[in-house]
């Protein structure tokens, strides 16, 4: 069975192998769906209804705030401690000023208040009372986290079945194997044809997630994409695609963002570090494999 939604402004793609009946089977795909829902409702930062955006509102003050936010967002920072800053969720103002500040469903535009330096040691999070902390106005940026972690979630409804890969604009989770008893092929697209593939891997509980440049542009200065330093606040264009198979998809989606702001030589230190596997991708279509894939 195969169905397709729309959430987080991209097209979620759910496929399962089972002899299951019918019924059992819609019943876990909607629950699977019903986590980017709960996510995309804790996460956004484009509606100012999301509970990340309500609880930004109050500086100095902790708020109680729900897993499907406090998850990701501790994730977040630990990353950012990580990497010293470079991986930075305080990056939403850049962002918006830098375009992507639209709603992808109502078509409305965001402008949050925020203090001139912020960085994300001015978020505070307490695990006993799972509260959040800001310090400055700020405005968070959870995109390289939350679409990995609601895939994770949506992965534990659909543990049940022989096979199934949940694929939410080419971030996947692959689980069990295919149609055929063999782990699923997974395609990684070609950076500058869509219709494309540079490479096939074979998966089964892993994920895998793609950051690319080629995504998403800036409308008036090309240079500039959705994937900006913290530190400098241009766009990196050392690489075009940076893709990270991980034991899970928050992993994925946040070193693959990691990796790309690292670049060539740094990026691939960090892949195998971790025991992950990587393949990064130059603009002259150089391929850097990482990991032993």
């Amino acid at each position: 069975m195969r169905i397709t939604k729309l959430y987080m402004d991209t097209v979620v793609d759910i496929q399962v192998v089972t002899r299951k009946e019918v019924k059992e089977v819609e019943e876990k795909i909607n629950r699977a769906f019903l986590a980017f829902q709960r996510v995309e409702e804790a996460c956004s930062r484009f509606s100012p209804s999301s509970e990340l955006m309500k609880a930004c509102q109050d500086v100095g003050r902790p708020v109680e705030i729900s897993p499907y936010l406090f998850e990701p967002l501790y994730f977040a920072l630990q990353i950012a401690q990580m990497t010293n800053g470079l991986f930075d969720p305080t990056i939403g103002k850049v962002m918006e000023e830098y375009g992507f500040n639209r709603h992808y469903l109502t078509g409305s535009m965001i402008n949050s208040p925020y203090a001139e330096t912020v960085t994300y040691q001015e978020i505070l999070l307490n695990q006993a009372t799972r509260t959040l902390t800001i310090m400055k106005p700020l405005v968070i940026d959870l995109g390289a986290v939350a679409k990995g972690f609601a895939i994770d979630l949506a992965a534990r409804e659909l543990i049940d079945f022989e096979g199934f890969v949940i694929n939410a604009g080419g971030d996947i989770f692959a689980g069990g194997l295919n149609e055929m008893g063999s782990p699923w092929e997974i395609g990684i697209q070609h950076p500058y044809q869509r219709d494309l593939l540079v490479e096939t891997i074979k998966l089964s509980n892993e994920a895998i997630c793609t950051s690319g440049s080629y995504e998403r542009k800036n409308q008036t200065n090309p240079s500039l994409h959705h994937i900006v330093n913290p530190n400098t606040k241009s766009s990196p264009n050392h690489l075009v695609s940076s893709s990270i198979v991980a034991p899970f998809a928050m992993m994925a989606d946040a070193f693959s963002t990691v990796a790309f702001l690292l670049g060539e030589e740094k990026g691939k230190e960090v892949i195998e570090e971790l025991n992950l596997k990587g393949l990064l991708i130059t603009p002259e279509l150089k391929i850097i494999r990482a990991g032993g894939i």
